[in-house]
């Protein structure tokens, strides 16, 4: 049975959306750190939502259009994650499987980007990224 490796990446990041909103839900912050906070949750989310609408694309630059936002997203959270751990808004043992996890999903991002600009195609393995 083949494995569905975009079902993966959209499964890890719907996980990833949903383990920071925990995060999120679960802090204890000044009403001053709002605006990281609220930072975290929308780039986190919206990785595995561009990764939807790619699903959806109608063409290949399209499909790589949005797994780029992907990509930027997954940075963004990634930069304010750090900041989380650094202004010790969570803890550390959680905000570091977070982390770990985003870099991973953001090195998956990178190799779709990288296999759909040098030309996957019906014909090449890279079938699977082909959401």
């Amino acid at each position: 049975m083949p494995v569905d490796l975009s079902q993966d990446i959209r499964d890890r990041t719907f996980r990833f959306a949903c383990a920071v909103a925990s995060l999120v839900a679960g802090l204890d912050y000044e009403y001053r750190m709002r605006s990281i906070v609220d930072q975290l949750l929308r780039s986190a989310t919206s990785v595995g939502a561009n990764l939807e609408e790619a699903k959806a694309a109608s063409s290949k630059r399209e499909f790589l259009r949005y797994v780029q936002v992907s990509l930027r997203e997954s940075r963004e959270a990634l930069y304010w994650l750090r900041i989380c751990t650094e202004l010790k808004l969570g803890r550390e043992t959680e905000l570091a499987q977070l982390r770990g996890e985003n870099e991973q999903i953001s090195r998956i991002l990178g190799a779709i980007v990288v296999s759909t600009r040098d030309g996957c195609s019906p014909a090449t393995s890279c079938l699977h990224f082909s959401f």
